[in-house]
This record gives structure tokens, C-alpha cells and sequence, in this order.
């Protein structure tokens, strides 16, 4: 989704690496090497575990009340090699429960009861009311202790209110049209680094949440259509022959397919006769499972190739107001951005069936599915679809951990959308939170990369996107694309359906390019700094010694354009390598046969904290 620093304890990471240079590392991750979870190759170690829950669902959903009523039953596995004597459950839907701590204010009408538990049991014996312990979004329950290995069947009752006016990332978005995240208890994340992830969710920080299987049911009206994160099992009992044609059509044709329009909306004819309809999805191994609904929406499709070596396909959809004309345009960028996802950047097989970008209020993904508010600006239009879409490598496929480290996730989403965007249009230069960063760098409130997302104040928005962003396209400047993607894929392949930390990722990086890039890593992620170089340019005629000098603590590569006076130009590049060694300037000596009138120390992704002293011009 488009400080103070907790005192640690340091301590150095042995790494069978050539150079010197280690990171610092909290004993929490130490720990972790220790036991056997992880590993400093950047491989999870040989005791590496991770729990599990199956979950199936039954939803029902009344538009006209907003009320939405569940039961769900939750196999739950104890991977770990702790006895669990408590379980804890996430509510998300709490941080709309009347005293709930939120960082958004809401609607009076939308301060609500919060999730109402009507029973809970659990190998089929109810728990006691006083058996769990409700504090915000938190829920803990007390259990038979349940042993390393063992599982457990929970089977729940709820219902909640869903918003109406205050929409964050769920809720209401006009009459006839809702997206619903969030919505059901599910139990919280219990890692080898903290045990149970006790974050609360108060609306800003984001989620961690374990690979899971469901299989949920949607009972809603009959003229709603539901879209969902998973397959739908029973469309056959749901639409009309011309309409399931329609689907198939565009899950097996490159061609961009209207399935439902305003006249069939009008028609009423999409849907086979009933008073209601049950809407059956299925999804494994997903980290999260949300569905949107509309009865007036329009529907647009297609799909294509994400792996050439097995033929697989994926759908990729555009759900939407037809007042919104941007929209319109929204399904070939989408179809574009998985493109560019499996063949470009990270040049990676998008995962999932489909793709689902629903016309919403917000600007937020989840698995298989974004809800994106309709923009005017045609940039901004494909840089916001692009950005939610990318989401799904990183948190989804990659089950980061979102709520301590949002870098790991949103700084992916911010180089994916630089690169991707000018791949849909090729005039769009993307400098999405690069001048945010050169104004704050070295402020009060500055910090570390490495600073864990909720102890960030102003800072979290340039620490998790920009900064991120930055490191990692500087890294792949350096190493050239194949070197890059052979670190980047080792992180995934090592990963994916897991859950890395960032010294995952790091060591999967260094070993997979067979290079130790600790000295970058240290200054751009755990240390504090400025991005500042300086231009000094000496010589007389058209032979200069360009110096550069690096004014600031933070290693960036060196772009300098030289213009000449019969309105010619041309670059000069210099990669991060160039500060390796720990120097401190660079010298290029240059001679052209032209009149030189200007150099420039300047790159779109390149910030600098005082850009005064990027030019000479001549006669200086």
C-alpha cells in the first residue's frame, strides 16, 4: 500500500563471506541462527518451521443491514516445538469497535460492537465465555495445552457490522457495491523470532499472516455478484450459459473480453433464478482470502501466458463503475503489469489464477486482488495499478513480515512500479517518493531502514518505500540484470511460501551473486545519513577532470549528463562500486571535440539533499 529505534543488542554475523564487513544483528535473529530456523547462507536452516491453519467458511452478507455472519471451522497445526498453551486470534474488524486505539478517525455511525463471538469451541467442546480474553484487535484463548506436532479444530460463530462511511482498505463503497477484507477470526502468526505476533492493527501498519488453505462460501442476494481471492468451484450453478462462456473465453484468449456490460446489468439476465446465490472459492496456501460485491458493476477480462515453460495462464480482471472512465484503461494496464512481473521484473511466473482489480476507495492489495479508488490522472492510474498489483510477490508470495519491516514489502512495490510503469507508457518518468527522501534525509525524525515499522513516526513513509526502492535498484545498477535476478531469484526460491526477515534476505542475496555487498547494506539500511555528492569540474577547454565527491554518508551511483553548446549531450554513469572501497571521491577525466556549456550531476532516482552543487556551467 501506496523515530525512535528500539535499543538492540549487536553482535557480529559470522558469514563465510570475503570481506571484513558484517551486519549488525539483533540477538532475536542470532537466536534464530542458533536453534537452527534460519541460516547465514540465507537458506531457512534445517529446524526451520511454520504453522499452519485450513480454514472453511461459511459467509452471509446482507447489503441492506451491512450485517455479515460467519461460521468457520479452523484446523490448526502446531509445527513449532513449543507446547501452546493460549492461542491467539487476530479481529481485525475491532479497529472499528467502539474504544479500539485506531490511527483513522471514523464515522460516529460506523463506531460499531466490533466482532461478536455467538460460540467457539474447540475438538468439539465450547469454551467458556471466560476462556478467551478480547483487547482490541487482539483475541487470546485459552486451550488444552496443544503439543509440538499436535492439531486442533476450532470452530467459531461470529458477526460484525460492516462500515459504511469510514472505508480503510474495507467496508462500503457506494450503494450496491462493497469490498470486504479482513472479516473473519483467524489465528495470528507464532514465528521462531517473538511466538505470537501481539501487534494490534490500528489501521496504518500493515499484516503478517501465515500461508493457510480455505474453502469459503458467500451467500448473498441474487443480483451481487461476488469476486474472491481463490477459484470459484460452482460458477455453473451460478450463471447463465453465455456468461460462464464469456469467462472461459477470456481465461483462454489473449483479447481483452467484456463479460458483463451495462446492458446486461439492465437485461437482469447474468444469473440463473434464485433469491439468493452461494458463491463457492477455494484458495490454498494463500496468506489472506477477501471478496468484493456489486450488483451494478461492469466486468472486463482477459488472459495470457505467465509461464512459457509450462503454458500456464492467468486471468486478469477489471471490476468497475462504468462512471469511471479511467477505469476503462485499467485492465490493459493490469494485464500489463503481469506481463512485465513474469518476463521483465523480477522476471518471475505471476502465482496466482488471477488478478482482480476492483473499483474501490482505497489503494490496497491482498492475494488475487486490489482495491483501487478510480484517478483521473492517466499516470497516476497505471503507477497506482501497477504498484498494488506488484504486491503479490512481495508480501503474498514472499509471506514477509509487513507490520515490523512494511520495507520488505512496499520497497519492492516502489521499484516494481519505477520500472514497470514506463514499460506501459514509455513517456512516464516514475519518481514516486524520491524528493519526500532528499528533504527529509538527516532530519530529526530520519532513521534507519532497519527501524521496526511501528516505532516510526514521520519517517515511515520514506522508509519503507523510497528508501528501500532506492537500495535495491542501486544494487541491480551494480551487478547488471543477470547477477541481480541470480541473487533475487536464489531469495525467492529460497523463501516464497515462507516467511524471510530481512537477514534472509540479505545472505540469500549475498550468496546467490557469490558477493559480499555487506558495505552497502550496512550504510543504506541500518545506518542514518544523508544522500549528498558534490560536482567539481576543473580543466581549460573541452578537457575537464570531473570530480565527485560524496559529500553525504549514503553510496549512490554517479549519473552526469554533459551538454554541449551545439545543443548535443551526452552520459557519463558510474555505479555504487565506485564507493566500495570507502573513498570518498571519484575522479573522470574528459575530453570531447565539442564546446562543453554544461555538466549536471543528476538521475530521477538519485536523490540529493543539496542539488546547488550539481552543475557547472561554462564561464563558472
Amino acid at each position: 500500500m501506496k523515530n525512535c529505534l528500539a535499543v538492540c543488542i549487536f553482535i557480529c554475523c559470522a558469514q563465510n563471506v570475503e570481506s571484513q564487513i558484517s551486519l549488525p544483528i539483533s540477538k532475536e535473529i542470532q537466536q534464530t541462527f542458533t536453534k537452527g530456523t534460519r541460516s547465514p547462507d540465507g537458506k531457512p536452516g534445517k529446524n526451520y518451521w511454520q504453522n499452519k491453519a485450513s480454514y472453511t467458511i461459511d459467509v452471509n452478507f446482507d447489503p441492506s443491514t451491512r450485517l455479515l455472519k460467519g461460521t468457520e471451522e479452523i484446523v490448526y497445526v502446531n509445527n513449532s516445538p513449543d507446547t501452546l498453551k493460549d492461542i491467539l486470534f487476530k479481529l481485525y474488524p475491532n479497529v472499528y469497535k467502539k474504544g479500539s486505539p485506531r490511527s483513522f478517525k471514523i464515522d460516529d455511525a460506523d463506531a460499531s460492537d466490533g466482532v461478536v463471538i455467538e460460540s467457539i469451541s474447540a475438538n468439539n467442546v465450547a469454551l467458556p465465555a471466560n476462556s478467551k480474553r478480547i483487547d482490541a484487535t487482539n483475541m487470546s484463548l485459552r486451550i488444552q495445552p496443544l503439543l509440538p506436532k499436535q492439531s486442533i479444530t476450532f470452530k467459531i460463530s461470529w458477526n460484525y457490522l460492516l462500515n459504511k462511511g469510514s472505508h480503510n482498505r474495507t467496508g462500503q463503497v457506494e450503494e450496491g457495491a462493497y469490498f470486504i477484507a479482513y472479516f473473519f477470526p483467524r489465528i495470528a502468526v507464532y514465528d521462531d523470532i517473538d511466538g505470537w505476533n501481539r501487534y494490534p492493527y490500528i489501521g496504518s501498519y500493515e499484516f503478517y499472516n501465515d500461508f493457510c488453505d480455505f474453502k469459503i462460501n458467500y451467500t448473498l442476494p441474487a443480483d451481487y455478484i461476488a469476486w474472491s481471492t481463490g477459484d470459484l468451484k460452482n460458477g455453473s450453478e451460478i450463471f447463465n450459459d453465455i456468461f460462464l462462456q464469456r469467462i472461459k473465453n477470456a481465461e483462454t484468449n489473449n483479447a481483452l473480453i467484456t463479460i458483463i456490460d451495462s446492458n446486461d446489468i439492465k437485461a437482469k439476465n447474468i444469473m440463473r433464478p434464485g433469491a439468493s446465490h452461494t458463491w463457492r472459492y477455494e484458495a490454498n496456501n494463500v496468506t489472506d482470502a477477501v471478496f468484493a460485491i456489486s450488483d451494478h458493476y461492469t466486468w472486463q477480462s482477459s488472459s495470457l501466458v505467465v509461464d512459457k515453460s509450462t503454458g500456464r495462464r492467468t486471468r486478469v480482471d477489471a471490476v468497475f463503475n462504468p462512471k469511471h472512465k479511467d477505469y476503462f484503461l485499467v485492465l490493459g494496464d493490469a494485464r500489463k503489469t503481469v506481463e512485465a512481473m513474469s518476463f521483465s521484473f523480477p522476471k518471475w511466473p505471476f502465482p496466482y489464477s488471477h488478478e482482480t482489480v476492483f473499483d474501490g476507495l482505497d489503494q490496497m492489495e491482498y492475494p488475487m486482488m486490489v482495491n483501487d479508488n478510480p484517478v483521473e490522472d492517466r499516470a497516476e492510474s497505471i503507477e497506482l495499478t501497477d504498484h498494488e498489483i506488484f504486491h503479490t510477490m512481495f508480501p503474498f508470495y514472499m509471506g514477509v513480515n509487513e507490520t515490523k519491516y512494511a520495507w520488505m514489502d512496499e520497497g519492492w512495490a516502489t521499484i516494481g512500479e519505477w520500472l514497470i510503469s514506463p514499460m506501459i507508457d514509455s513517456s512516464l518518468v516514475d519518481e514516486y517518493g524520491i524528493a519526500p527522501y532528499a528533504r527529509s534525509a538527516g532530519g530529526e525524525q530520519d532513521a534507519p531502514i532497519m527501524s521496526l515499522t511501528p516505532l516510526l513516526g514521520p519517517a515511515t513513509f520514506t522508509n519503507n518505500y523510497p528508501k528501500p526502492g532506492m537500495a535495491y535498484l542501486y544494487i541491480q545498477d551494480m551487478l547488471g540484470d543477470d547477477l541481480f535476478y541470480k541473487g533475487l531469484h536464489n531469495y525467492i526460491r529460497n523463501w516464497n511460501g515462507k516467511h524471510p526477515m530481512p537477514y534472509d534476505f540479505f545472505n540469500s542475496m549475498n550468496e546467490g551473486v557469490g558477493k559480499n555487498m555487506n558495505w552497502f547494506l550496512k550504510r543504506w539500511f541500518f545506518e542514518g545519513g544523508v544522500p549528498d555528492m558534490k560536482l567539481i569540474v576543473k580543466g581549460t577547454g573541452n578537457t575537464k577532470n570531473i570530480t565527485v565527491s560524496q559529500v553525504g554518508n549514503k553510496p549512490l551511483p554517479v549519473f552526469i549528463s554533459i551538454d554541449y553548446k551545439d545543443g548535443s549531450s551526452e552520459k557519463l554513469h558510474r555505479t555504487i562500486a565506485v564507493w566500495e572501497k570507502g573513498n570518498t571521491s571519484i575522479s573522470i577525466p574528459f575530453t570531447s571535440k565539442k564546446a562543453i556549456q554544461k555538466i549536471t550531476l543528476d538521475h530521477p532516482h538519485v536523490p540529493d539533499a543539496n542539488e546547488k552543487d550539481n552543475v557547472w556551467e561554462a564561464g563558472q
